[in-house]
């Protein structure tokens, strides 16, 4: 049996740690032995967490001892950040010479005491190659390979690359977007492999449509815009509110739109949602443990991100049967059959959003077909069973 090592920098919870806890509930137990090291023990709402959820798998969970960086290291970032404003490359890279020394370094030796005291085969890493320098140095220290499970893409600086290049054995990419994002920057091709996000094709909402509207004071004739994540700028959710006000000016439905999850841009949202006097129209309702029977109580799926790797959200609201508009770019590009599943949008475009949202909201037979085109996509190509099968692949090979 073969002992791998779980790696997650993450700070919260996420489509990424979803499909992790996914492939840990289907994965052969009786080859590979898993431990679980992590940075932080993030929620899962209000009710759990995330050393609760991997324990309840049988799986022993870690937490890497952490010390706070040293006052000069925030001093000479704060100086750098002054003196080097003329070039924002290189100001983030002197700050993450600093990261470098004072945090990346000593993590590394952390996790590579951990790797040889645990007698672990396999080094497996649950972000991206920025996110988990120190597990790929901990390779390199140890002599113990090392796997990248890339979930969304990102810019590297030229150590990552070299990093990446040198020390990781595979990396698995979520999409064929992100795969490409990294060959452009230098890994090799041959280093990277894509296996697509799945899910269980059982999934079930254990609340049904009305009780959410019901809820949420929404009513059975109101069409229902919603969309589920971390409330971080990433996501453009000001972009989503925006249209919400540039279709509701346009129709004579009456619409509501709900936005699920909880992060850092909240209290920007909200009063953006005050300002636009769309308070009738826009409800927050917090992190949601169920959110697939929030996507399922919706008419119309809406995800404005800038960047994404493969939502996992937009494969639960296709499984729900919705369609969904979603911004042209990584990730839902690959999901999303432009006019036949529903939208692909020009990212930060509000007025195409709403365009798009006004053609749904007009044509219900159109919902419906798109929906169901959706559902069958979304079975006939991103299932669970595929997706873990294709990590299983890639363990192997490593």
């Amino acid at each position: 049996m073969k002992k791998i090592l779980i790696l997650d920098t993450g700070k919260e919870w996420g489509g990424g740690t979803n499909s992790l806890l996914e492939l840990l509930k289907r994965i052969d137990k009786t080859r590979y032995h898993f431990t679980a090291l992590f940075y932080n023990n993030y929620k899962k709402g209000d009710e759990s967490d995330i050393k609760s959820e991997i324990e309840n798998l049988g799986i022993d969970f870690l937490l890497l001892e952490q010390k706070k960086q040293p006052a000069i290291a925030k001093i000479l970032k704060e100086l750098f950040r002054t003196l080097i404003f003329f070039s924002r490359q290189l100001k983030k890279y002197m700050v993450f010479i600093i990261d470098y020394q004072f945090r990346i370094k000593n993590s590394a030796k952390k996790i590579a005491h951990t790797l040889k005291d645990l007698k672990i085969d396999l080094l497996y890493m649950n972000n991206q190659p920025s996110s988990n320098l120190e597990g790929i140095i901990a390779s390199k220290i140890t002599g113990i390979p090392a796997l990248q499970h890339s979930r969304i893409e990102t810019k590297l600086n030229p150590f990552e690359v070299k990093a990446a290049s040198l020390w990781l054995k595979k990396m698995i990419c979520v999409s064929e977007g992100v795969k490409n994002t990294f060959v452009r920057q230098g890994i090799g091709a041959k280093k990277c492999v894509v296996v697509h996000n799945g899910i269980d094709s059982k999934t079930k909402p254990s609340m049904p449509p009305h009780e959410i509207r019901k809820k949420w004071e929404i009513s059975e004739d109101d069409i229902l815009i919603g969309t589920a994540g971390s409330l971080i700028k990433r996501k453009r959710l000001n972009d989503l509110i925006e249209a919400i006000s540039i279709a509701a000016n346009k129709t004579d439905h009456t619409i509501k739109c709900i936005i699920i999850g909880e992060g850092p841009e909240r209290e920007n949202l909200v009063d953006l949602v005050k300002r636009g006097n769309l308070h009738d129209k826009v409800i927050f309702t917090g992190f949601q443990l169920d959110a697939v029977s929030y996507i399922n109580a919706m008419d119309i799926f809406v995800l404005t991100s800038e960047k994404e790797g493969l939502p996992r959200v937009i494969l639960e609201s296709m499984l729900m049967g919705k369609p969904v508009v979603a911004s042209n770019v990584t990730g839902p590009s690959e999901l999303v059959v432009d006019g036949e599943t529903g939208f692909l949008v020009p990212v930060r475009d509000t007025k195409a959003f709403a365009d798009c949202i006004l053609k749904l909201i007009e044509n219900h037979e159109l919902r419906k077909q798109m929906g169901e085109k959706a559902g069958r996509r979304v079975i006939e190509n991103f299932s669970i069973e595929k997706y873990v099968a294709g990590v299983e692949n890639v363990f192997e090979g490593v």
